[in-house]
């Protein structure tokens, strides 16, 4: 199979759609859902956070296992090109927001389905869950531009010939005449 052909754009299309997929979640969470948590007591706040929390838990853990095996597979089909990083830096930001996931933010999921009955423990764990989703958001959007980083390269290798290209497969600036 020939590298850079369909099969490669197929897998590549495939991890931006799940990059854009955790960066809109995230930056939507953010936006629209982080403003509303002063507003939450222990009498509204499972409704509002629970069911979502756990049906995007279920979801996002598949779609975390296919973009660790299309970085991996598209890394790997790459390794002979300067491309190879952009998956690679996917993939190594997949596995830090994983664990970052299972290690801090489950914890606070667990506890607000198993029902906080305290206002104040409402607030440190709403507080806690969401400073740790910020930095969740951060690697989300890293590794999207690493994605959007690995089209526009391809496109720019597209664009300029092999001769033209200096490190990291970037183009090298036109060279103006200079005239005595």
């Amino acid at each position: 199979m020939k590298r850079g052909g369909p099969f490669d754009l197929a897998n590549a299309c495939l991890l931006f759609l799940c990059t854009s997929m955790y960066l809109g979640t995230g930056w939507s969470l953010i936006l629209f859902s982080f403003p509303i948590a002063p507003r939450l007591t222990v009498d509204n706040y499972y409704l509002q956070f629970v069911p979502q929390v756990q049906a995007a838990t279920r979801f996002f853990t598949w779609m975390t296992a296919v973009m660790m095996l299309s970085s991996g597979v598209l890394a790997w089909r790459e390794r002979r090109t300067a491309l190879r990083w952009y998956p690679l830096g996917v993939l190594l930001a997949v596995v830090v927001a994983t664990l970052l996931t299972r290690i801090y933010i489950f914890p606070y999921n667990y506890e607000m389905a198993a029902g906080i009955t305290s206002p104040e423990r409402l607030t440190e764990v709403l507080s806690a869950w969401m400073r740790m989703n910020r930095i969740r958001v951060g690697l989300w959007t890293v590794q999207w531009l690493l994605t959007l980083g690995y089209f526009v390269h391809r496109v720019l290798r597209a664009e300029h010939p092999a001769r033209a290209r200096w490190g990291f497969g970037l183009p090298v600036p036109p060279r103006r005449e200079v005239h005595a």
